[in-house]
């Protein structure tokens, strides 16, 4: 592993978010079905942003391997046809899983993985958002 260059020092994820094409559908997703804090930036009314106070950093970062998201979605290591391929991942903690799997089926959205547990522990529901991420709603033991 060769080291970072000299005077170039990450320290910690300063934002992650989609870029929809459809803003409407995004923000029924993310603000109305998740409830997450969105609102729209000073001067814009499409970019809509949580306040930096407003709701947690990520926890864990890593790069998933797209055989390792397949298998975990689909239980072998390849992406079907069916499905865009999702470029990035994101998980949101929630605090009752069953309660938001639910709410997800019932709103219309067509999951992945419902209310799995996972080899390392963890509990999910995947499905791909109206952009193409894999989202995950999660309880992770560990994290807690």
């Amino acid at each position: 592993m060769s080291p970072a260059i000299p005077g170039l020092e990450v320290l910690f994820i300063a934002g992650f978010g989609p870029i929809p094409n459809n803003v409407a559908a995004s923000q029924d997703f993310y603000q109305y079905t998740l409830g997450l804090p969105l609102k729209p930036m000073e001067g814009t009314s499409d970019y809509l942003v949580a306040a930096h106070d407003a709701l947690d950093g990520a926890k864990h970062f890593a790069l998933w391997p797209l055989h390792h998201a397949a298998t975990s979605c689909f239980g072998e290591p390849q992406w079907p046809d069916s499905h865009p391929i999702p470029q990035s991942w994101i998980e949101f903690e929630v605090a009752d899983l069953a309660t938001a799997t639910q709410v997800l089926v019932t709103n219309g959205y067509q999951l992945l993985v419902a209310n799995r547990q996972e080899p390392w522990g963890q509990s999910v529901t995947r499905l791909l958002s109206p952009e193409g991420v894999l989202i995950g709603l999660t309880i992770t033991p560990w994290l807690r």
